[in-house]
């Protein structure tokens, strides 16, 4: 009987290795995965590739993961804010290794790697230091009808680690409004997905036509808890 619920978010993180590429879903602070984040943070795995629209908020979720030290790089397209200090300290002192992409790039390189396309051309950065390889060296251009384009490479993830809102045994998944984001893509783009969900439904009882990720790409779900939370994603002060 397929069974994708695991027990614990433990359990769900058991075979994530050193120097992993993770995919963590979420946008600004909706639909992060803290739960997994910080399931990763007792983990231990170290040496570790993060792929995520930004770079943390304050000392929590991601930033914690990034104060750990055990994030070599980090891929994003919006990592300083007013409360970045975190990746701001790490980047500056040359302990964190930044590679900017716009975010349509972002998301189209991670959809990519889920739709096995090899590569694609992209008119986004051309012209300008997006252009640009980590090392500085230029990437291939093209010239098509007329207009510039960059080739841009897929990123694949060992693990993706996003925040949904119900899901089945099977690993169907169905999310809330603009917490989706990331999440459908990095979960093709991964080798192993794990999801948080806040309701388990009955198997056949979520509609097809509402299921966003489909449980083939889904392979452990873990349960946990509403948090009610303030503009911002801030936990309302007990």
């Amino acid at each position: 009987m397929i069974n994708k619920i695991a027990r614990s978010v433990a359990d769900a993180l058991v075979g994530v290795r050193d120097g992993a590429t993770v995919l963590i879903g979420g946008f600004g602070t909706a639909g992060i995965p803290n739960e997994l984040i910080d399931g990763l943070i007792a983990h231990g795995a170290k040496d570790l590739t993060v792929v995520n629209n930004n770079a943390g908020n304050a000392d929590t979720g991601l930033a914690a993961l990034l104060k750990t030290g055990r994030v070599r790089k980090i891929i994003c397209s919006f990592p300083r804010q007013t409360d970045s200090y975190v990746f701001d300290e790490l980047y500056r002192s040359g302990k964190l290794e930044l590679e900017l992409v716009p975010q349509g790039n972002l998301a189209e390189r991670i959809r990519a790697a889920g739709a096995g396309i090899g590569a694609f051309f992209s008119p986004t950065g051309y012209g300008t230091e997006m252009a640009k390889n980590s090392d500085g060296s230029p990437k291939e251009t093209r010239e098509i009808n007329g207009k510039g384009y960059v080739l841009e490479m897929p990123i694949y993830g060992d693990v993706a680690l996003i925040k949904a809102e119900r899901g089945d045994r099977w690993g169907n998944l169905i999310y809330r409004k603009a917490a989706r984001n990331f999440g459908p893509v990095m979960a093709t783009a991964a080798k192993h997905t794990v999801a948080t969900v806040h309701e388990i439904a009955e198997l056949g009882s979520m509609d097809p036509e509402h299921i966003i990720t489909p449980g083939i790409y889904v392979h452990k779900i873990v349960k946990v808890d509403r948090v009610v939370t303030q503009a911002g994603g801030l936990k309302r002060a007990a």
